[in-house]
């Protein structure tokens, strides 16, 4: 003898590629391994298998694509005008509508409100409550009803060039 300690031969060597190819499916429970190794013929013990896979498991590179917008980014999307938004937040808003339809009519019903308080016309409002009550959408469908409700004070809000936003804002701060 060398004094230089020998390689430990294992009997999973010949079941070493098996294994790899598990690992590189997402497979890395010790117990479905052995089972699997075990039919195959594998006569090792769990804790041979298990002492294998424990390195290779941290080293083990997960491929998660980037985490979605969450709603608050959304939102501030959606309620943005589209020329203000940038290449990637356009790219990732359509990402979004495309994958679902009801987000997709939120956004253009709320886009459409917009423009009916940019140009301070109260023309297609009653179109816009009709749309939003068909649409079905909880939040938009409650606002559409407060709109109807207080017709008289949503036409002057919108084509007069008055307002009580002074004094709202001493009412709400005072509390």
């Amino acid at each position: 003898m060398t004094g230089r300690r020998q390689p430990c031969r294992t009997q999973l060597g010949p079941c070493k590629p098996y294994v790899g190819k598990r690992l590189a499916e997402g497979c890395t429970n010790a117990v479905r391994l052995h089972a699997e190794l075990t039919e195959l013929g594998y006569q090792g013990t769990y804790r041979i298998l298990s002492h294998y896979l424990r390195p290779r498991r941290r080293r083990r590179i997960r491929t998660v694509g980037p985490e979605p917008p969450g709603v608050r980014q959304i939102t501030a999307w959606v309620m943005r005008p589209p020329d203000r938004l940038r290449d990637d937040e356009r790219r990732q808003l359509g990402e979004v509508l495309a994958r679902c339809p009801e987000l997709t009519a939120a956004d253009q019903l709320v886009r459409a409100f917009a423009q009916f308080r940019t140009i301070r016309s109260s023309q297609h409002v009653k179109d816009w409550i009709t749309a939003a009550r068909v649409e079905g959408l909880p939040g938009l469908h409650t606002f559409a009803h407060g709109l109807d409700k207080d017709w008289d004070a949503v036409i002057q809000g919108l084509t007069t060039h008055w307002n009580s936003g002074p004094v709202e804002g001493r009412v709400n701060t005072s509390r």
